[in-house]
């Protein structure tokens, strides 16, 4: 302790008034500030760590001078601490700084004149009264009277997080799921979260939780832990793992003894948090929402496919002729054969690969079941394939999302059983992106005498989410499955449907290009570094001149991981340097985002009607107010410079967040950097959403490493198994 006070002794104080925040990163709290102190002619410059920091703040900073050999002399300090500004200067330049959304420069100085010192305590206690100044009115009084308490709230929640070792960028929307008693809750149980705010994980957690003296082996931890291991597993993929299995891991992710872990997993299922099920002679541990799914879906399935088709019966023969006289072409015999199946079957699925007539089949069918009078209704997982799917089908499409009709308040779909939803025959689009959770939740809204079609490749990648549904639903061979096959000859002739078959049956596609076809082009580039250069070449300037492809709306960049110097973090960085490097910049969440800048949309809000993997462009950005807002098809929506963990540079994006979308030309680093991620599946996917041109950067070798590897990770699901149960009961 003697020490300790000593040390502290030593230390020298500084206190002034922030004149510029030269530099402040949100996740450490690290900062460079400018400060006006008494007695120094000059500005000095001050190094520490601080949650938050504006101009005009005072400081009060114990540390000692240093000599630094690049931008010399400057107070570095050990403790940091932010004040209220305490002159009529600083007060209006800690106001104008942006901090208060519906304040900026302006609304500083008329507030400062009108109110002076006693602003502050106007804002807090008196803000009726912000309403006699010009310009304010009761929405900008609300606006600055709310921006203020969040503020504030924030900024504790930020020291107090700083003060347990973790960054504070996440404090906002901490402070949005826990209002008020948000640093009680996280005190309570810091594992929580965890649970709730995403970019937070357990490790995170455990951090703080360790701080504040919770015992490494404590029931708490215990808890929280398994329950972490299992939502990782099932954030591979997974519905459900074996309890052998999720015990050694937890066991050696959380370092305790396994009879501790055993009670924490037992305890989890007393609680109901999760369900443990022998299927086939194994015990799998399932949190609870994903048993329920999983069991729920596979009985309603087998009761939708129960009764009549919807559809009046009819001459199979005559709606054939009369379908191909409209479109002006002849069905291929297994078309003609699926044909008849969907007029009778009530559940059914069509899967096939690219270029073996899906659309053609889907478009027949929908005419025939359209001329019956019966109500069509089109649906898929995303934005992007809903579109897609209208385009091709000349009807309307909606996400699944829209068609359920989310509660924006709960976040619960407004359809299920008790409110169904409308229609005959439902077709739903790019199946395999379909995960566990989302298929439920549309089949328990379906009426019982709909018919449902399931379309999609069951070669491509599966889900993001948890589940295998569409593999699954094949495997059960519970309902009616075709399987279109033969690639048609004008498809044939294009070398991106060529290759995606020849890697979808384990063969090296052709690198050398067809000067017939120009649709398909391998650039080599061993070195990842080099590979960048030529990725940012090819997207920039190549592909624009020889092919007129505008950059930023035809040419989509897929790489297999988000990581890495091939990445799409760090593509994304080199290719916005070179498509918009002009314009002020806000960074938040370690991207940087201008105006004109590619962008989407990481997570479904509600709120905001905009969901996972939507893609828009910055519309315009405004600092004084703190938001930036993104068009979305001509649609703007706002989010604030503390919501901006939602977005993400879209130059370059995850293969698996392409699923289900279609881009004039994809550009695809293939390299033995992504060796983990290399299968199959994945180098099929990413082919497949080129419509016009394809273009793989890197390693021949990684390209034979991918077509190798099938199915690399099965995913732990027992719905095959369940779906047979039911179709037997």
């Amino acid at each position: 302790m003697a020490d300790k006070v000593s040390e502290t002794q030593s230390l020298e104080r500084l206190t002034g008034s922030v004149e510029r925040v030269t530099f402040h990163n949100e996740e450490t709290g690290f900062c460079v500030l400018k400060v006006a102190v008494k007695g120094h002619r000059e500005a000095v410059p001050v190094v520490g760590m601080v949650p938050n920091v504006v101009a005009g703040e005072q400081i009060e900073a114990d540390g000692h001078w240093v000599v630094d050999r690049d931008h010399g002399r400057q107070f570095k300090a050990e403790h940091l601490r932010t004040l209220p500004p305490d002159s009529i200067e600083a007060i209006e330049r800690y106001l104008g700084s942006g901090l208060i959304r519906g304040i900026g420069p302006v609304y500083a100085g008329k507030l400062v004149e009108a109110f002076g010192r006693e602003v502050f305590e106007v804002i807090e206690k008196r803000s009726a009264e912000l309403e006699t100044v010009e310009g304010i009115g009761p929405q900008r009084r609300r606006q600055i009277k709310e921006s203020w308490n969040e503020t504030r709230q924030v900024r504790a929640i930020m020291a107090f997080l700083l003060g347990h070792g973790v960054s504070t960028a996440r404090a906002f929307r901490i402070y949005r799921t826990y209002g008020d008693q948000a640093i009680p809750t996280v005190q309570s149980d810091p594992y929580c979260l965890a649970r709730d705010i995403k970019g937070i994980g357990f490790k995170t957690a455990d951090a703080i939780a360790s701080r504040m003296g919770i015992e490494k082996t404590s029931e708490l931890r215990a808890r929280a832990g398994v329950e972490y291991v299992l939502h990782e597993l099932t954030g591979q993929g997974h519905c459900a793992y074996p309890r052998e299995d999720l015990l050694d891991e937890a066991e050696r992710v959380l370092d305790i003894p396994r009879e501790i872990v055993e009670q924490a997993l037992d305890h989890g299922r007393q609680a109901r948090r999760v369900v443990e099920e022998e299927i086939e002679g194994v015990p799998l541990v399932y949190p609870s929402p994903l048993h329920a799914a999983e069991a729920g879906l596979a009985q309603l399935l087998a009761r939708q496919a129960r009764g009549p088709h919807p559809c009046p019966s009819i001459r199979v023969d005559a709606a054939i002729a009369w379908v191909e006289a409209r479109m002006k072409m002849t069905l291929a015999p297994a078309q003609r054969e699926a044909l008849a199946l969907a007029c009778r079957s009530k559940v059914m699925v069509v899967t096939g690969g690219p270029g073996v007539g899906k659309t053609t089949l889907v478009k027949a069918i929908l005419s025939i079941l359209e001329a019956k009078k019966m109500k069509l209704v089109l649906c898929a997982p995303t934005g992007r394939a809903a579109k897609r799917l209208a385009e091709t089908t000349g009807r309307e499409a909606r996400t699944i999302h829209r068609l359920l009709e989310v509660d924006p308040v709960t976040g619960a779909f407004k359809h299920g059983p008790e409110r169904p939803l409308r229609g005959d025959v439902f077709v739903v689009d790019e199946t395999s992106m379909v995960d566990l959770p989302l298929a439920h939740s549309l089949v328990r809204a379906l009426p019982p005498q709909a018919a449902l079609l399931w379309v999609g490749d069951a070669d491509q990648l599966p889900s993001v989410g948890p589940g295998s549904v569409l593999r699954d639903i094949m495997a059960s061979e519970t309902v009616p499955v075709v399987r279109l096959t033969e690639v048609f000859r004008q498809a044939a002739e294009s070398l991106i449907v060529a290759n995606a078959h020849r890697i979808n049956q384990g063969q090296m596609p052709e690198l050398g290009g067809r000067p017939e076809s120009a649709d398909f082009f391998f650039v080599p580039a061993d070195d990842p570094e080099d590979a960048v250069a030529r990725i940012r070449e090819v997207v920039a300037h190549r592909i624009p001149r020889r092919f007129r492809m505008d950059p930023w709306r035809d040419i989509q960049v897929l790489s297999p991981m988000q990581r890495g110097v091939l990445g799409a973090r760090n593509l994304n960085v080199v290719l916005q340097e070179a498509l918009n490097p002009q314009g002020l910049a806000v960074e938040r969440f370690g991207a940087a985002y201008r105006v004109g800048d590619k962008v989407m949309q990481t997570e479904n809000d509600y709120d905001k009607d905009v969901y996972n993997g939507d893609i828009g462009e910055v519309a315009a950005i405004d600092f004084d107010e703190r938001y930036l807002r993104v068009s979305f098809g001509g649609r703007k929506v706002s989010y604030g410079f503390e919501e901006l963990d939602e977005l993400a540079p879209a130059y370059a994006i995850t293969i698996h967040k392409s699923q289900g979308s279609e881009y004039p030309c994809v550009v695809i680093p293939v390299h033995t950097q992504h060796y983990v991620m290399l299968q199959r599946n994945l180098i099929y996917t990413a082919i497949t959403r080129g419509r016009r041109l394809v273009v793989l950067v890197g390693m021949a070798k990684a390209i034979g490493l991918a077509v190798n590897r099938k199915d690399a990770r099965r995913r732990v699901t027992a719905l095959a198994r369940r779906l047979r149960d039911a179709w037997a009961g």
